[in-house]
């Protein structure tokens, strides 16, 4: 009876997965003759990549390498989806298979070449060294003993790593340009290196930086493909590239981001924090709503499967016991970031099946969350008088009556405050899932920022929504703790 009981349970919870990796399918079905395509880009890259206030690329500048793709699919008739992420997460994710092709401004460099086979360039890109407006360094010989910020995986990281040691500086990683630059403009870092084209941008629109090496390193910019993989959709791109190269359709692109009207994003009038609100009002809301889908669906699935190992955790079989302590003990040790890119760039090399993002994203907060919540379910339940158990038992009362007549109603008002406290941390921890690129409130807020370099105000505005969120969570929790005592 009691395996039977435990048996349900668990199917339960394979058919919620089921159902949670169905809905998280979100992208569209195309006909067969209609070649589709998914190609891995940054959150943002300017003047590469510049998504909209609602982190996509459907607006009148989306960037060179975007509008390029644009023209090139047209010409060579062929559809295709974007996934945005982090520039090193686009490399995981195209040795793992999760996309087809990747671009971000990317150099070509030996190394490189080893895994991916690259596209005909569509420009060159050398790096500079930008410090604060206000700093007195000119040099790299002044480097000497302090600390430069770089952007993990570009060419500005890669080059600055090279010659670290010659003038004896350390290096500091950051996943976003708009951090880096900031940390440089607060006096945090002494300096930075990045793609000339890329910096530029930034200070014409309003980064308190200002470049003082001439570009070096030059390299060669391109798409990549996984080496030795869709060769068939290489050949269209290479094809549609030397297209607009004969055609000056690609030096007319360059010029309209390096020197024309696509040079400057959002004016001084729409960086105050009425305007910011006001201008990325739609943004903010399908980040919001967004992260509030992640929150339930996650917590509902975190909390089902909590409660199978907390219930096999105080089972008197001890291959069960064994196992929720164990699942127990590796999915709170692991880091709810190392567990995210696992399932999302890692698992498809092993299950040769694309994850879609939010489905990867639920599948992390039910691991993580619901492994803290197993433990919350198994220290209420032991938390109960074991001669609750041993009078439910003497009166005739099968295991799993017992559990869920006598023990269960017990432990859940000891549960209770922890099981909300723990929900609370799960919409909290949906931020780290903007690693992986779900487009969630903190992901939003940092493809606004990119924009507009107003990281202050913006996180300043997003930190508030938070905190609404969680004291109306906080009232509503000691509305339940009220009704269950």
């Amino acid at each position: 009876m009691r395996k039977h009981w435990l048996i349900k349970l668990l199917m339960s919870l394979a058919v919620l997965v089921g159902f949670g990796l169905v809905m998280g399918r979100q992208e569209p079905i195309h006909a067969a003759s209609e070649p589709t395509y998914t190609i891995g880009t940054v959150d943002s890259f300017e003047p590469f990549e510049i998504p909209n206030n609602r982190g996509t690329y459907n607006g009148k500048n989306p960037g060179i390498e975007i509008e390029m793709l644009q023209q090139i699919a047209k010409h060579e008739g062929f559809k295709y989806r974007l996934k945005v992420m982090s520039f090193d997460a686009t490399l995981t994710a195209l040795q793992a298979g999760q996309i087809d092709a990747s671009m971000g401004g990317m150099s070509v460099t030996n190394e490189r070449k080893a895994t991916i086979d690259f596209t005909k360039s569509y420009y060159d890109s050398g790096v500079v060294m930008a410090v604060a407006s206000n700093s007195n360094i000119k040099s790299l010989k002044q480097l000497k003993g302090k600390t430069v910020a770089v952007k993990s995986g570009t060419s500005g990281a890669i080059y600055a790593k090279s010659i670290a040691n010659k003038y004896g500086f350390k290096i500091k990683y950051y996943k976003t340009d708009n951090t880096m630059w900031s940390d440089v403009a607060n006096g945090n870092s002494a300096a930075t290196f990045d793609d000339e084209p890329v910096l530029r941008y930034g200070i014409r629109n309003g980064m308190k930086l200002r470049v003082v090496t001439k570009a070096v390193n030059s390299q060669p910019v391109a798409m990549g493909i996984k080496k030795g993989q869709n060769q068939e959709l290489l050949h269209k791109l290479n094809d549609g590239i030397t297209w607009m190269q004969k055609t000056g359709r690609m030096q007319k692109l360059l010029d309209k981001y390096t020197k024309g009207s696509a040079s400057k994003a959002d004016s001084a009038s729409q960086r105050t924090i009425p305007a910011l609100i006001k201008n990325n009002a739609g943004a903010l809301s399908a980040g919001l709503v967004e992260t509030l889908k992640l929150t339930i669906v996650g917590a509902f699935l975190a909390l089902v499967f909590g409660i199978v190992l907390g219930v096999m955790g105080i089972a008197e079989n001890k291959v069960l016991t064994g196992i929720s302590s164990t699942l127990i003990y590796i999915f709170r040790g692991m880091p709810m970031i190392v567990l995210a890119f696992f399932i999302y760039i890692g698992m498809p090399g092993l299950i040769g099946h694309k994850i879609p993002l939010f489905t990867a994203g639920v599948i992390t907060l039910m691991l993580d969350e619901g492994a803290y919540v197993g433990a919350i379910v198994k220290g209420g339940f032991d938390a109960v008088d074991r001669g609750q158990w041993e009078a439910a038992r003497s009166l005739g009362l099968p295991y799993s009556k017992a559990l869920v007549k006598v023990i269960m109603p017990q432990g859940i008002k000891i549960m209770v405050p922890s099981l909300v406290n723990q929900f609370i941390i799960t919409l909290k921890d949906t931020s780290i899932l903007s690693a992986i690129g779900v487009m969630e409130l903190t992901q939003t807020g940092t493809v606004i920022i990119s924009r507009n370099l107003e990281g202050f105000k913006m996180w300043l505005i997003i930190g508030v929504i938070y905190i609404v969120i969680i004291t109306l969570l906080t009232w509503l929790s000691n509305y339940v703790q009220r009704k269950v005592a």
